[in-house]
């Protein structure tokens, strides 16, 4: 744990642009809030491995969305039974449930359906965000930051010796 909140520190204070940190928060939370063996999860994984997004940012986000999911689990449990209720939605859910590759989806379930479609719809939003929490970390908390006495205690440590030896593989400077 120590050693992945070390490279989210490097990579927020590397010149890794901010869009592929905000993007490893966005698919993190996605695949935190959904229910975790689902298809839609695999291909979040196969996303997070494929794209240039920064990867201790997608986990660190997985693991935060995932402790607090169980939180939205009655708002998706509502919106995931109002569209599997929908009549107008009926037909779609009919010919998704009578193909084979479709019913993997799990999509008749209300947590699963209700919780992707809430973790879709919050993730422009979430983009921005982490977007602009990135961008102004860099520009104002960081050199704030490095002041605080408790950084100065925590630069003597085994956390900060993780991170600087993760700062000279790369060559880059803390």
């Amino acid at each position: 744990m120590l050693g992945m909140l070390a490279r989210l520190l490097k990579a927020l204070n590397s010149e890794a642009g901010p869009w592929a940190i905000a993007w490893g928060f966005v698919l993190g939370m996605i695949m935190g809030l959904t229910p975790l063996l689902s298809l839609h999860n695999l291909i979040i994984i196969f996303l997070a491995m494929s794209l240039r997004i920064n990867f201790s940012g997608f986990l660190i986000a997985w693991l935060f969305f995932s402790g607090v999911a169980y939180l939205f689990d009655p708002i998706a449990d509502y919106i995931g039974e109002s569209l599997l209720q929908a009549q107008a939605l009926q037909g779609l859910w009919t010919s998704l449930y009578d193909q084979p590759w479709a019913r993997l989806a799990q999509f008749n379930h209300t947590i699963t359906l209700g919780s992707l479609t809430f973790a879709l719809l919050f993730a422009p939003l979430w983009l921005f965000i982490s977007y602009y929490l990135v961008v102004n970390y860099r520009a104002r908390v960081k050199a704030w930051f490095i002041k605080l006495k408790i950084v100065q205690a925590l630069r003597g440590s085994k956390f900060w010796g993780i991170y600087e030896r993760l700062s000279s593989l790369r060559g880059g400077s803390v």
